[in-house]
């Protein structure tokens, strides 16, 4: 009599499934010039996703009637479109609006390229579930063989990019911030001023200046990159004219709010003396240091030394400050307890989102 095998990672998956589908979990996809992935990814895609929804963002070719096609024969697939391109952030403002309304507990981002694995996604969905984070996004950087596929102008890119964003965000535990392989949880993504997201390629990072500010704890997420024939329409000069004042206004605004309307601590005390003291050095060093290189003499000894002391100490200072910048990332999660499970008849009315208690905090 012959014996019957089961598979393990066939009971894992099917156990997996039974799991996510107790709780309304919606995709985000942004969708622009994709026809030749958009079908695979969405054929791929695994069942317990209760809704699907694909942004057309103003496409020139055939990736709306695919998408069309597709949903035909897949009701949870929801298609949005835009008559013009609005940008990934714009599409994914749109997803988002639409996923709310649909009372989703769980909001994740895929993009329509088939660069995201959905082999991820539980991994992505399972702290959220738990509790244990507000936002979860993948990290590219953990995988070091698989980082070797990743093309060299890409990764040096990011891992510049990613120390920026670190400073920019507030959240010096994360890295790789343009991953958009991201989850959040609804009732978080509920808090967030969606206006105030970026529509372009800055959109991750602004993301992650907005969650700051709430006070939500991200946990990076490690899984390979992955590249096929799909071209980025990301430029490298898009981001060398774009993101570094983009980066800068977010560093500006989160120091600002954090610091000085939000709260005072002692990190707002060292920014207040650090700075001016380290732009006082500069400036009246500068200032003396020409006036005397054109008078032809050497500058007096107590100029010199009053401008370096004030250079060292405001120095100094900011260091302290940045200290405890390092020390303020967000902990605990402003939900912090686990998603409540939700019949499907809720959730396919759009009714209120279940979950842990949110709480707000400005840090």
């Amino acid at each position: 009599m012959s014996e019957r095998v089961t598979n393990p990672s066939s009971l894992l998956k099917t156990s997996a499934d039974a799991l996510f589908e107790r709780f309304s979990i919606a995709a985000v996809i942004p969708a622009y010039n994709v026809e030749r992935h958009i079908e695979d990814v969405l054929t791929t895609l695994p069942r317990f996703l209760r809704h699907i929804i694909v942004v057309d963002d103003g496409s020139m070719d055939r990736t709306r009637a695919i998408v069309e096609f597709v949903a035909s024969q897949d009701s949870r697939i929801i298609l949005e479109s835009h008559d013009v391109n609005r940008g990934v952030g714009g599409a994914m403002i749109t997803g988002f609006r639409r996923a709310l309304e649909l009372g989703a507990q769980i909001i994740v981002k895929i993009d329509g390229d088939g660069q995201m694995s959905p082999d991820f996604l539980p991994d992505l969905l399972l702290p959220l579930i738990r509790g244990e984070a507000d936002y979860t996004k993948g990290n590219r950087f953990r995988d070091f063989r698989a980082l070797r596929h990743m093309p060299p102008v890409r990764r040096v890119g990011n891992m510049a990019l990613s120390f920026l964003a670190k400073a920019a965000t507030g959240y010096w535990n994360c890295f790789d911030p343009t991953n958009g392989f991201v989850a959040i949880r609804g009732d978080v993504l509920s808090q967030i001023p969606l206006e105030n997201i970026q529509r372009s390629y800055f959109f991750e990072i602004s993301m992650l200046s907005e969650l700051y500010l709430l006070g939500a704890v991200i946990r990076d997420i490690p899984m390979p990159a992955r590249y096929g024939d799909e071209t980025s329409n990301l430029s490298v000069n898009q981001v060398v004219q774009e993101f570094p004042m983009r980066l800068l206004r977010c560093l500006c605004r989160r120091l600002v709010l954090k610091n000085f309307i939000y709260d005072f601590t002692m990190e707002s005390v060292y920014l207040l003396c650090g700075l001016p003291m380290l732009l006082a050095g500069v400036l009246y060093g500068g200032v003396n240091w020409i006036r005397y290189a054109r008078m032809g003499i050497g500058a007096p000894t107590g100029t010199i030394v009053i401008s370096a002391l004030l250079i060292i100490l405001g120095f100094q200072i900011l260091l302290a400050a940045i200290s405890l910048d390092l020390q303020s990332v967000p902990r605990h999660p402003i939900c912090g307890g686990p998603l409540h499970e939700m019949s499907s008849n809720h959730a396919d009315h759009g009714d209120s989102l279940s979950g842990g208690g949110c709480s707000f905090s400005s840090t």
